[in-house]
């Protein structure tokens, strides 16, 4: 799992990578020391929204685009994660669940459609119940 301060500190170094500056430029210019900016883009200090701010300035950065890219890295690493647990559970087919694999959409070795995780770990057909039309709605005043 990817944490906050990590994702933002990778983000401000592609940032800084990218337009071939230097971390004594850019602490400089942010008015922050060289050795917190270092901190900061290692992951391992949690920098405020204020030197954020000061950092994407210094970099020419807007503090949105920063916050856009972290957003979409974590996400991606969420989404690497959840299709790890899903080739870790699909060759499981029908039965108990392991303990470690926890909820997870999977599909039987025969591939027929999909199974639903019931809440005693078994797996069981999924139903699928659609939605009454809109044309047939009758709305019912409570008494």
């Amino acid at each position: 799992m990817t944490l906050l301060r990590e994702a933002i500190g990778e983000s401000l170094r592609r940032a800084r990578v990218a337009q071939s500056r230097t971390l004594r430029e850019v602490s400089t210019s942010a008015r922050v020391s060289l050795g917190y900016l270092s901190e900061v883009e290692r992951g391992r200090k949690e920098a405020s929204s204020e030197l954020l701010a000061a950092i994407c300035q210094a970099l020419d950065v807007p503090l949105a685009q920063v916050l856009f890219d972290v957003s979409s890295s974590m996400a991606d690493a969420d989404k690497a994660t959840a299709l790890a647990a899903d080739k870790a559970t699909a060759g499981v087919g029908a039965g108990k669940v392991p303990a470690k694999a926890g909820l997870a959409k999977v599909t039987p070795r025969g591939g027929d459609g999909d199974v639903a995780l019931a809440a005693d770990g078994t797996f069981g057909p999924r139903i699928v119940i659609p939605a009454p039309k809109s044309d047939r709605l009758v709305l019912v005043a409570a008494k």
